[in-house]
């Protein structure tokens, strides 16, 4: 069993405690808390701050649908490549005999605040997850949960759109925690870090951030690609809480309890 300060006690496959017993001969369903308050608030934040940075990033890019790469790039310069969309502006080439409406003033300022918002809510909850445990406990893959068995057998379960029961059903498998990991370790700080290298405040502060990167079209070109991989994390996401029971989830992370069900062998 795991004992968690602020998730309670957390069951995992193969605990031998989690096993029902002889006299437990009806299924019962014990409420337990899930996800502590600051996961929580933190993570619906984060949600209203992904969407409001998705529709503010779609009209940033229709603003100028051409991609580079190096330090500079404009409308008279070869493109790495370019979306097949008309522009918001017409001395863009786009192809196409009229421009879209300019909404270029206010995405910039909506997509600059909801990115500010994200990296102190982000800083937030790694301070959280540092200081409390929660990582370790409820992200980090144990020793047994990294065999090859374990792995193929969680990828084939996710191919089968399969819903979790048991353990399962109360806490993540590997791959959701493989996919939390890349997400909080590698997407979110390369899309922060590529987001920054596009700000000439900031370049002109630390330019080796941008240098690293071959240029400010260049992370550009990487923050486009970032926030594409976030997208896809985010409908998948999606998909596998409604398969799991989408109300039930929901609720686990409005008011922090959930069931877990204690089921027969």
């Amino acid at each position: 069993m795991r004992q968690s300060a602020t998730h309670g006690t957390i069951p995992r496959v193969g605990d031998s405690a989690y096993l029902p017993t002889a006299a437990s001969a009806v299924p019962t369903a014990a409420p337990r808390v899930r996800h502590s308050v600051l996961v929580r608030i933190t993570h619906w934040i984060t949600t209203l701050c992904f969407f409001a940075l998705l529709i503010s990033g779609v009209e940033i890019v229709i603003s100028h649908p051409r991609f580079y790469w190096g330090e500079t790039g404009n409308d008279l310069t070869p493109t790495l490549f370019k979306l097949p969309i008309p522009a918001s502006r017409a001395l863009v080439p786009t192809g196409y005999g009229y421009a879209l409406p300019d909404q270029n003033g206010w995405s910039r300022s909506l997509h600059f605040q909801a990115a500010w918002v994200v990296l102190l809510t982000g800083l937030l909850y790694t301070i959280f997850g540092l200081s409390t445990g929660h990582w370790r406990r409820n992200l980090l893959p144990g020793g047994a949960d990294l065999s090859w068995r374990a792995f193929s057998a969680a990828f084939a379960s996710h191919l089968r759109f399969e819903r979790p029961s048991g353990a399962e059903a109360w806490s993540y498998n590997l791959l959701q925690r493989l996919a939390y990991l890349f997400v909080i370790f590698v997407l979110f700080p390369l899309v922060i870090w590529t987001g920054l290298a596009m700000s000439p405040a900031f370049v002109s502060a630390f330019p080796a951030t941008v240098t690293v990167l071959g240029g400010q079209q260049s992370a550009r070109t990487i923050h486009f690609f970032v926030s594409l991989a976030l997208l896809l994390f985010l409908l998948v996401h999606v998909v596998m809480v409604w398969l799991a029971g989408f109300w039930s989830r929901m609720r686990a992370m409005i008011t922090g309890r959930a069931a877990l069900p204690m089921e027969q062998p």
